[in-house]
């Protein structure tokens, strides 16, 4: 059995490459799986229940796909046309405390989303209920450059309380919002006096097939009280995106820097190779050092070796080229509820070696990984894992795509248990009535943890008047949402 490189995106996105086994050696597909009636329309079922019979993490703990669960056709596919629709089907097969294991109709949304690659008017926003009502407002965190939002006077920190003349509500937001409307019009709003108030003002956005985010939004360098402070405004782990973090590292190293903090109150996740690459780029070329261990269901565990399960820190990117170190023994990082999988990743997977000053909010909990099935069967690596070069060989008459839990990932420590979130060590929410903009050294989440650096304590009020209680954001409606995936699982090692 050969075994792959090992990348996986998280959310966000981790990343793990796996092995070349063959479909017909590696014994991992279940031979008990009766063929459904072939006059029953439940293709796209059959899909999905092979897939997570094989991959599932939790697959020993569902009743329903135990290996032995049907005895014949017949009782197969009447379980498979218990659900008419893919999607009710599909959460009929997850683990009760499973959070974040999601199917798509269109498996091409996904695939592209994951090279940064989405339909988006570029306004990424948060949204908060009022304290007395079911309304609902957004704020505003940034504007995608490049973007339809970013040709329209709207800027962090503007404040909408309306969509289409609509007040946001909790039950209309999403379909306001997040579903197929190309256009909308936001109703904009004032704060004043610690009250939210319409203010006349309306903002058309349009979305553009095909915008690509590069998610190094912001790197810059301040020098304070003999302090170089490197400073890098991450959005999202997007490996197409890993030489220009590289280079943003470059210009930290080339400019003396020797503190930096890491802005990731907005990172959902993404690649688990860039999640190993930035955490080099703080640490250091440790190739020698655990970054980090993946734990599988037991049909897949008990296939690879231990050090198959082992990712080490990186001294190249995926391209070759060295890494930009700071070697650094403590970082600085901003993160809050809306940062995730592989934000987390970087957090849990440095803390064994660096002093990790995290600064916001308990972050989201999301500490598995996922992979992307299509309806491949037949592919020569894995069953059903999707591979950009076998695009014309996925069932033509089935486009659905599942990103189930496969894994989980733990640190050299071995551990990997914050689904409940990992604790900040200094707690400060985003405030509304002071949002700041990125990059000032008079935004609160970063002008604290410059004092933090500093220990220019007494000099700042860090007193949150409109705290940001946030409900979700824009980026849990986007095609990643908080997951992570495999990135270029067909790479030998």
């Amino acid at each position: 059995m050969k075994v792959m490189n090992k990348y996986l995106m998280l959310l966000i996105t981790t990343g793990l490459l796996l092995g070349g086994c063959k479909n017909d050696d590696n014994g991992l597909l279940n031979p008990n799986i009766p063929n459904p009636d072939p006059g029953a329309d439940v293709v796209v079922q059959d899909f999905m229940y092979r897939a997570m019979n094989t991959w599932y993490f939790w697959q020993a703990d569902v009743p329903d796909l135990a290996d032995d669960r049907f005895a014949n056709t017949e009782d197969y596919t009447t379980f498979l046309a218990s659900e008419a629709d893919p999607n009710s089907f599909f959460e009929k097969l997850k683990f009760g405390e499973d959070r974040f294991s999601r199917s798509r109709e269109d498996y091409k949304v996904w695939t592209n989303a994951l090279s940064g690659i989405t339909k988006s008017n570029g306004l990424e926003f948060g949204l908060v209920s009022f304290s007395d009502s079911d309304d609902v407002f957004g704020y505003v965190r940034y504007i995608v450059p490049g973007s339809d939002a970013a040709t329209k006077d709207i800027k962090r920190g503007d404040i909408f309380t309306g969509v289409n003349g609509q007040t946001l509500n909790l039950g209309n937001y999403i379909g306001l919002l997040f579903e197929d409307l190309d256009t909308y019009t936001l109703n904009m709003a004032d704060i004043a006096n610690d009250e939210i108030s319409p203010n006349g003002k309306e903002v058309v956005l349009a979305k553009q097939e095909g915008l690509m985010e590069n998610p190094v939004f912001l790197d810059k360098i301040f020098e304070i009280d003999g302090k170089k402070i490197g400073y890098l405004v991450y959005n999202g782990f997007t490996n197409e995106y890993d030489e220009q973090l590289n280079e943003a590292f470059g210009r930290f190293v080339a400019g003396g820097v020797d503190e930096v903090v890491l802005d990731f109150r907005y990172n959902p996740g993404g690649s688990v190779n860039s999640a190993r690459l930035i955490s080099s780029m703080v640490y250091g070329r440790h190739t020698d050092k655990v970054f980090l261990r993946q734990r599988w269901n037991a049909k897949w565990q008990k296939e690879f070796s231990e050090d198959q399960l082992v990712d080490y820190f990186a001294d190249v990117t995926t391209e070759g080229t060295p890494v930009n170190t700071l070697n650094l023994s403590k970082v600085y990082i901003l993160a809050t509820n809306s940062s995730a999988s592989a934000s987390e990743l970087v957090i849990n997977s440095l803390r064994p070696y660096v002093d990790i000053v995290h600064i916001g909010e308990k972050t989201r909990g999301k500490n598995e990984f996922s992979l992307t099935f299509v309806d491949d069967p037949e592919s020569p690596s894995f069953p059903y894992l999707f591979s950009r070069s076998r695009e014309d060989k996925i069932n033509p008459d089935n486009k659905w795509a599942l990103q189930p839990l496969c894994g989980r990932n733990e640190n050299a420590d071995g551990f990997s248990d914050y689904t409940a979130g990992l604790v900040p060590d200094i707690e400060l929410q985003e405030d509304l009535a002071n949002l700041g903009v990125f990059g000032d050294q008079n935004e609160p989440l970063l002008a604290r943890a410059i004092q933090e650096i500093t220990g220019a304590t007494g000099k700042r009020d860090f007193t949150v008047k409109m705290p940001a209680n946030v409900l979700t954001g824009s980026k849990m409606y986007a095609p990643l949402q908080d997951r992570m995936f495999v990135s270029d699982p067909f790479k030998e090692k």
